[in-house]
């Protein structure tokens, strides 16, 4: 039996399990004071920052992340995933 990709292995570990709606974003703001965008964005080169996978984000509002967030930049925290990343 053929193995997967290490890719599409590496994408399905990365994919959000059981993400709530409300903060998975693929396509978030920049924020105030940021010209970049977090890690795992793209800038689009305008307000906005997209990526191909959906993260629960939040504005950090210059506090630190709550506990099983972590700092991703720009102004944001993500939820940990399988509380590694």
């Amino acid at each position: 039996m053929p193995k997967p990709p290490l890719a599409l292995a590496t994408a399905l570990l990365i994919l959000p399990l059981g993400a709530g709606p409300a903060l998975a974003q693929k396509h978030i703001p920049k924020l105030p004071g940021y010209d970049d965008c977090p890690m795992g964005y793209v800038n689009d080169l305008k307000q906005h920052c997209n990526s191909l996978i959906y993260y629960e984000v939040q504005p950090s509002n210059g506090k630190p992340c709550l506990s099983g967030w972590m700092n991703i930049g720009a102004g944001y925290c993500k939820k940990k995933t399988l509380g590694i990343f």
